[in-house]
């Protein structure tokens, strides 16, 4: 039998305590968001559609991203036990400057078209997180004011080549004069991807309206009072343009750009260069043969060529052939710190992270960004300590190990003739 008694007040009180409602609704929402998945979802609830899907979205049937994605989840980590980890450093020297974590933020476009605050949240977020912020050519903020929101932090400019090189090299001269350290050449975009969620919901600036996108607005009313009450949506290095995404580049950006351009601009820069968008080891040989400072294992985030190399299966080959003469970066597919850590522990140097604090972003502003890097932050220093390490450096391949879905097929065969004339 089992005796029972009167409940004692003082055993009671500890279980009867109870949590104090928050009243801010986005502080709320925020809190409650556990993953960058979490945030996903905020931001596609409180944001129009076509600004949603221009981040969400990737080229053609959006394989690449899917395959860069699974990527991730498709690796084993491997754990060592009954080590200090009590204490965590996931600081490390990237490009010649501190960073605090191994993850900063990539260049995005048309990033006010997300949040009002667009870039100035990813720049004064990144300075109190200690990382780096990169602003793109195709940005809606100015390097001068990017520059202003983050004046000791390190502000990187990510460069496309333009038909027109001057114009081009003006925006590097003014990024050199605003004190940004590290150019991120773009060199993956000859011609525009095929981003059909882009078209399907006429993607452009300023935004076209249409019945679609009205009622797609109407239950977001907080995003239209923000778009319509803050100085108008444009691209900050461009005067004037009306059209889609693809017909911008299509119409400006120049596919001609050669090594020997990028020869040529490498002169130009003062500070780090690093290219962006590297698919292939032989390029990256290239690329360290000509003393770049770094390059970007990426596949735009799959909004270019779909089927492309997927960066994480690509990135032990590459620090392989040239990981000891320049610094190896990783973007595409950064959902969670646990793939931070994994690229890390393959070779990678430093990784970019851009939906993932689009996400953010769009879920809260400077706010949401400053969750999404906390979320990171804390995955990346759980996974740490659970592998059994308690610095960057101690991280390596036998920490990881990347379970495979897909594989070439073996070469087939050369044919020979016969002397009948049949193969």
């Amino acid at each position: 039998m089992v005796e029972r008694r009167f409940p004692n007040r003082r055993d009671l009180a500890p279980l009867l305590t109870f949590k104090v409602p928050e009243l801010d609704a986005k502080k709320r929402r925020l809190a409650a968001a556990l993953t960058i998945e979490d945030l996903r979802d905020i931001a596609r609830r409180r944001t129009p559609r076509a600004a949603f899907d221009y981040t969400e979205g990737a080229a053609e049937a959006e394989i690449s991203l899917a395959r860069a994605r699974q990527a991730f989840e498709d690796i084993e980590f491997t754990p060592s036990i009954l080590r200090d980890v009590s204490t965590v450093d996931t600081s490390r020297t990237v490009l010649g400057g501190p960073v605090a974590q191994p993850f900063g933020i990539a260049p995005t476009g048309f990033t006010r078209m997300m949040h009002t605050e667009g870039e100035i949240a990813g720049a004064t977020a990144a300075a109190a997180a200690g990382i780096p912020f990169a602003l793109s050519t195709m940005g809606t903020t100015s390097i001068e004011d990017v520059k202003a929101a983050n004046p000791d932090g390190r502000n990187w400019f990510q460069l496309y080549m333009w038909k027109d090189r001057d114009r081009s090299m003006v925006l590097v001269d003014r990024a050199a004069n605003a004190g940004f350290d590290t150019l991120l050449v773009t060199v993956d975009v000859p011609v525009a991807g095929a981003r059909l969620r882009d078209k399907r919901n006429g993607m452009s600036i300023p935004p076209a309206l249409t019945p679609r996108t009205v009622l797609n607005a109407i239950p977001r009313p907080a995003w239209w009072i923000n778009f319509l009450t803050t100085e108008p949506l444009a691209f900050a290095s461009l005067d004037h343009w009306s059209g889609t995404v693809a017909e911008l580049i299509d119409t400006m950006f120049d596919p001609t750009v050669t090594f020997e351009d990028l020869a040529w601009i490498k002169e130009q820069w003062p500070g780090k260069l690093v290219v962006k968008g590297v698919q292939n080891v032989q390029d990256a040989q290239q690329l360290t043969a000509m003393g770049v400072d770094g390059i970007v294992l990426s596949n735009h985030g799959g909004r270019q060529l779909d089927r492309a190399p997927v960066p994480f299966h690509l990135l032990p080959h590459v620090v392989r052939e040239v990981g000891a003469d320049t610094e190896v970066l990783l973007d595409t597919g950064i959902m969670n710190g646990a793939d931070i850590v994994a690229a890390i522990a393959h070779g990678a140097r430093f990784t970019l992270i851009g939906r993932a604090y689009l996400y953010g972003l769009m879920a809260g502003g400077r706010d949401g960004v400053d969750r999404t890097i906390e979320i990171l932050s804390d995955q990346v220093a759980r996974t740490m300590r659970l592998l059994g390490v308690t610095t960057l450096d101690e991280l390596t391949p036998a920490h990881v190990t990347q379970l495979t879905r897909l594989g070439p097929l073996p070469a087939a065969e050369p044919t020979t003739e016969r002397a009948d004339g049949l193969r």
